[in-house]
C-alpha cells in the first residue's frame, strides 16, 4: 500500500481539518445580511441569530471533550477520519435545511467534526514533525482555517445571486466537498509513532520516526535520540493508568492545563472569531451594505490567508511567547482606535438597510474608512500571532499519556468561549455598540500580561524536553535561554542515584530477615 511519509505532505493533509473549519465560519458570515435568508428564516432577531451562529460552536465543545478518549483508542488518524464523516453528515442535513431548527441541528453536528478535527490535527502533526519545523507545520492548521474561510466566503458569495433558498442551500452542500478530501487523503500517511508506541507497536513506530526524520535510515543520530526519548516518555506514561480530565488538574500537571485551556480562552477573546462571524455587520455600520459590503468584508479574508504566511515561515526563530506578547499588544491598538472612532464619529439608530441588529452608524466617510482600516489591520496583526500561535502552543505543552485528553479539553475551552461569544455579539452591536470593541481591546492587555507571567517558551525544544521545563518549574520568562539539555541530564544523573539507592535497600530488606532470624521477635 502506498504510504507517504513526507511531514509537509502529512501537515497539508491533516490540515484539510482546519478548512472546515474555515468553511464553516463563513457559511454563516456571507448570508446574515442576505435577503433571501433572512425571508426563509422569518427575519431571525438578534438572538435568534446568535443562536444558528453558536450552535457550530457548541457541538464543537462537545466534540473536544470526546475526542481525546477517542484519539487514545482509535489513534490520531483514525480520530481525524471519523470527524470527516461526521462533518459530511452535518453539511447534508444543512443544505437539505427547512427551518432554524433543522439548521441548527445540521450546525451541531458538523461542530462536532470540527471540534475532534481542530483538538486533533495540532496533535497528530506535532507527534510526527521534527521539533526543527513543528512550529510551521502546526501552523499550517490555523493556515488551512483562512483558507477555508475566504474560499467559502466566495463561494457563498457567488451564492447570493441564485434566487431564493437555493442560495445558501448550494453553499451549504459544498462544504461535503473538503470532508471528503481529508477522509481519503489520510489513508496514504502513516499514523502518529507516538501513539502506536503508547500502544507497544515499536516496530511501526520506529519505522515511520525513521522515515520522517532519516530519510528511511533507522540508525541517523536523530532517530536514535527520537527513539530514546520516546522509549523513556512511554516508560514514564505506563506507569500512571488511564488519564482522565481530572489527572490534568493533579498536581504536576494543573498549571499547564490552566495555561493551555486559557490560551484558548484568550484567543476567542481578542474577538477575532466574532470578526469572522459578523463582519457585514461591522461595515454596515460604516456605511457598507448589500453587495459593496461583502466584497469589502472579503478583501479581510484575503488579508488573514495571505498575513499567516510569515508566521508559519518564521514561528520557529520568532518564538512563541513574543508572538503572543507583543500580537496581543498591537491588536489592542487597533481595537482602542475602531471603538474611539465609532464613538467619536457614530451615532444611534433604530436600524441600518432594514436590519433592526444593527444599531449604530457612521455617516462621515473619513472616519468609516479609517474603521474599515483598522479592522484589516487587527486581523492583519491576528493572522500573524494568536491565530497559529496558540494551536501550536497548546499542541506542545502537554506530556504523552495526556496530549490527546489535554487538547481535546483545552480545545473544549476554545469552542465554549466561541459559543458564548456568538450569541453575546449579536445582542452587543444592538445595545452598547461601539463599547463591544473596547472590551475586547481590554481583554487583549490582560493577555499580553498573562502570556508573560505563565507561559514558558517551547521553541526549538522536544515535547519531551518541554515536559523537563515544566517539570523543573522554570520562570517563564527565563525559559527561552534554559538550557534543557543539561537540565535533563543532571535530572537522570539524579534518578540513577535514587534507582541505586531503592535497589539497595530492597536487597537490604530481602537479605536481613534471613540473616538474623534467629535474634527477631516478631512485631505486633
Amino acid at each position: 500500500m502506498l504510504r507517504l511519509y513526507n511531514p509537509y505532505l502529512v501537515a497539508l493533509s491533516a490540515t484539510i481539518g482546519g478548512m472546515l473549519f474555515g468553511f464553516d465560519i463563513s457559511s454563516v458570515s456571507a448570508f446574515v445580511d442576505n435577503d433571501a435568508y433572512r425571508q426563509f428564516f422569518n427575519y431571525p432577531n438578534s438572538t435568534e441569530q446568535g443562536g444558528i451562529t453558536a450552535a457550530m460552536a457548541g457541538g464543537s465543545f462537545l466534540g473536544s471533550l470526546a475526542a481525546g478518549y477517542v484519539s487514545d483508542r482509535l489513534g490520531r488518524k483514525h480520530t481525524i477520519q471519523l470527524g470527516a464523516i461526521i462533518w459530511m453528515i452535518g453539511a447534508a442535513i444543512q443544505c437539505s435545511v427547512q427551518n432554524v431548527a433543522q439548521l441548527i441541528c445540521g450546525r451541531v453536528i458538523s461542530g462536532v467534526a470540527i471540534g475532534i478535527c481542530s483538538s486533533q490535527v495540532p496533535v497528530y502533526i506535532a507527534e510526527l514533525s521534527p521539533k526543527r519545523i513543528r512550529g510551521r507545520l502546526v501552523g499550517l492548521f490555523q493556515w488551512a482555517v483562512t483558507w477555508g474561510i475566504m474560499i467559502m466566503f466566495y463561494i457563498s458569495y457567488g451564492c447570493t445571486f441564485l434566487p431564493g433558498p437555493e442560495s445558501f442551500r448550494l453553499a451549504w452542500g459544498i462544504q461535503m466537498v473538503p470532508g471528503f478530501l481529508l477522509l481519503l487523503t489520510l489513508t496514504i500517511f502513516p499514523e502518529s509513532p507516538r501513539w502506536l508506541a503508547s500502544r507497544d507497536r515499536w516496530d511501526e513506530a520506529i519505522e515511520i520516526i525513521s522515515h520522517v526524520q532519516g530519510k528511511g535510515d533507522v540508525e541517523n543520530p536523530d532517530v536514535q535520540l527520537e527513539v530514546q526519548e520516546l522509549r523513556e516518555a512511554v516508560r514514564i506514561d505506563k506507569l500512571s493508568e488511564d488519564v482522565t480530565i481530572l489527572d490534568l488538574f493533579a498536581k504536576g500537571s494543573r498549571v499547564r492545563t490552566f495555561v493551555g485551556m486559557s490560551g484558548q480562552i484568550w484567543q476567542q477573546l481578542t474577538g477575532m472569531n466574532v470578526m469572522m462571524y459578523y463582519v457585514v455587520f461591522t461595515f454596515a455600520m460604516a456605511g457598507y451594505q448589500g453587495n459593496a459590503g461583502l466584497v469589502s468584508s472579503s478583501i479581510q479574508y484575503v488579508i488573514n490567508v495571505v498575513m499567516t504566511i510569515p508566521a508559519l515561515l518564521f514561528i520557529d526563530s520568532w518564538g512563541r511567547r513574543p508572538l503572543l506578547i507583543y500580537g496581543a499588544i498591537i491588536m489592542s491598538i487597533w481595537l482602542f482606535a475602531v471603538s474611539g472612532l465609532m464613538a467619536s464619529y457614530g451615532h444611534w439608530v433604530p436600524s441600518v438597510d432594514g436590519n433592526t441588529n444593527i444599531r449604530w452608524f457612521v455617516p462621515e466617510k473619513p472616519a468609516a474608512k479609517a474603521i474599515i482600516a483598522c479592522n484589516y489591520l487587527f486581523v492583519a496583526s491576528f493572522a500573524t500571532t494568536w491565530g497559529p500561535g496558540i494551536w501550536i502552543y497548546v499542541s506542545e505543552i502537554f506530556p504523552l499519556k495526556q496530549r490527546a485528553i489535554g487538547n481535546g479539553f483545552c480545545g473544549a475551552m476554545n469552542w465554549i468561549f466561541n459559543f458564548a461569544l456568538a450569541f453575546f455579539v449579536p445582542p452587543a452591536f444592538e445595545n452598547i455598540q461601539w463599547k463591544t470593541y473596547l472590551i475586547f481591546a481590554i481583554f487583549c492587555i490582560a493577555m499580553a500580561a498573562h502570556v508573560f507571567l505563565m507561559f514558558p517558551e517551547t521553541k526549538g525544544k522536544t515535547l519531551e524536553e518541554i515536559d523537563i521545563i515544566w517539570a523543573e518549574n522554570i520562570k517563564p520568562w527565563k525559559t527561552a535561554n534554559a538550557d534543557v539539555t543539561e537540565l535533563a541530564a543532571n535530572r537522570d544523573l539524579v534518578k540513577d542515584d535514587k534507582t541505586k539507592e531503592i535497589e539497595h535497600m530492597e536487597r537490604m530488606d530481602t537479605s536481613a530477615p534471613s540473616e538474623t532470624a534467629g535474634s527477631v521477635e516478631p512485631k505486633v
